[in-house]
């Protein structure tokens, strides 16, 4: 394992739905044999999730302004609710507003009692509304502890309680993250995002790393576990939880060691 994200699940849609319709519209051209198959229940265990919320007030689905793709990512999530009997609202984040008794509101100043946000809570502690949160009576997705488990910081918590699990990298605090990266570690910015900031080198002495604006924040060194490569593409495996099940993987590759927001996505098939 080399990171954890319980809070912002980008590539949601890629995962669930986009790479299983190019599965099923291969089967159906005759590209793939029709026992070709996914290891991909993203969409069944969502609406399972979704209905057994059992929520009886408006479900808001929240995402910045100008970003297209995680407006898709809200979109998907927010008809799968509408699905299972939940109502459910867009709204952009900009938009929602604070009353004067503490309560969050739509631009038609009606209570948000339920709300998923695409917007990391590392960015909301900061921001002005932030204060507001714990005493505003909605429900956030995810929750604010999620930010806990989905910063860097877990990695040396995780190995220091289960040191050698071999499923765990070696990892530690970063005490002098201006000394220059060791050979066979990659240093991580607690709160860097889609490859921001990362910093690795290889066993051979290859320096990779990627500009970013995640300079501020405490860091971590991470044992360099080299990415598999096919062909000239590194190969990342990205593995969805839906509630406490594992429910499907997407994949990710990049020319570079360090996967980005710009990285491909790849939708996978299982072959018998």
């Amino acid at each position: 394992m080399l990171e954890l994200n319980y809070d912002t699940p980008t590539s949601l849609y890629e995962a669930a739905a986009f790479q299983w319709g190019w599965l099923e519209q291969c089967i159906e051209r005759g590209l793939l044999p029709k026992n070709a198959d996914q290891f991909n229940s993203i969409d069944t265990k969502l609406h399972q999730a979704f209905a057994q919320l059992q929520l009886k007030k408006p479900f808001y689905f929240a995402s910045m302004k100008h970003s297209v793709e995680d407006k898709g990512t809200t979109d998907y999530l927010r008809l799968v609710a509408e699905k299972v009997g939940i109502e459910s609202r867009h709204i952009d984040i900009e938009d929602i507003g604070l009353t004067s008794d503490g309560r969050f509101v739509d631009l038609e100043d009606r209570w948000i009692p339920h709300l998923f946000k695409l917007h990391a809570w590392e960015f909301i502690f900061h921001e002005p509304f932030g204060a507001a949160i714990a005493q505003s009576d909605t429900q956030f997705f995810e929750p604010a502890w999620k930010s806990i488990i989905s910063n860097k910081g877990i990695l040396p918590l995780l190995w220091e309680f289960n040191k050698g699990h071999p499923n765990l990298l070696a990892a530690h605090l970063d005490t002098d993250p201006n000394q220059a990266v060791p050979k066979g570690w990659v240093r991580k910015p607690f709160f860097s995002r889609e490859g921001a900031n990362i910093e690795l080198q290889t066993a051979d002495g290859l320096i990779v790393k990627e500009d970013g604006p995640y300079t501020d924040a405490p860091f971590i060194l991470q044992e360099f576990a080299p990415l598999p490569k096919f062909g000239d593409s590194y190969t990342l495996i990205g593995s969805w939880v839906i509630g406490d099940q594992a429910a499907g993987i997407g994949v990710r590759e990049d020319n570079s060691l360090i996967t980005k927001d710009s990285s491909r996505f790849l939708p996978h098939l299982i072959l018998d």
